[in-house]
């Protein structure tokens, strides 16, 4: 049956505290309760780093077996070898080796920078060395790359297009995959708008399609709030 997983980027934030975490709790603690509200977070530590094992298996023990995480590819993928062939690639994916083998493993995030441009043959190339039992999904930061050419090639692969929405560039919602990635970036969204997305992302479920729904982080917890909002709807 298909499933919304929803939460935030990213969970360790003090700031949240009293409205989300209690104000006593201590931040070794914050996933585990995090994980009481919701069920998904996208991880933007694996941006910069790549993960230990010990880390990824202490995540696994502090969450429920439906709870997933959704990772950022390293930059050195993105951002430095900008999606040419890398030994990297493969050390990336091994380190997810913990969340893969416990079933906790969302969706893998590319998120490219704004100035790599469109080359369909590169993308083409990148997406066919996938690992197939993984999930992917792509954001793209430069509209170049927003044409029906990388749609297709993304179907054809089941990569998901991410809906990425900011106050600066909002990506078109067409779905390419059999489950959905969202990227809810705008500084606050108001009642109605939140309506919308819950509207949308019911007619997604009712698809047959999962759904990966992120609010950004703030200094104060109403993404969190809200994803927990779409979970109760």
């Amino acid at each position: 049956m298909p499933k919304l997983y929803a939460g935030t980027s990213g969970f360790a934030y003090a700031k949240w505290k009293p409205d989300f975490y209690p104000q006593k709790l201590a931040a070794k603690n914050f996933l585990q309760h995090y994980a009481t509200r919701l069920n998904a977070v996208e991880i933007n530590y694996t941006f910069r780093q790549l993960p230990k094992a010990a880390t990824l298996e202490g995540w696994v023990t502090a969450t429920p077996s439906e709870f997933r995480f959704a990772c950022k590819a390293h930059m050195r993928i993105t951002h430095i070898n900008r999606l040419k062939e890398s030994e990297f690639t493969e050390l990336f994916f091994k380190a997810l080796e913990p969340l893969r083998a416990s079933k906790r493993l969302g969706p893998v995030l590319f998120q490219l920078p704004p100035n790599l441009k469109l080359d369909l043959p590169l993308l083409s190339a990148f997406v066919e060395r996938l690992p197939t039992d993984i999930l992917h999904t792509f954001e793209f930061r430069n509209t170049s790359w927003l044409t029906d050419e990388v749609y297709g090639l993304l179907q054809k692969h089941r990569v998901a297009l991410c809906l990425a929405e900011s106050d600066k560039l909002e990506i078109p919602r067409v779905i390419t995959a059999d489950f959905v990635y969202a990227r809810l970036r705008k500084e606050n969204y108001s009642a109605p708008e939140l309506a919308d997305i819950a509207a949308r992302t019911k007619d997604q479920l009712a698809a047959g399609r999962d759904v990966y729904l992120f609010f950004k982080h703030e200094d104060d917890p109403a993404g969190a709030i809200q994803a927990e909002g779409l979970l109760k709807a």
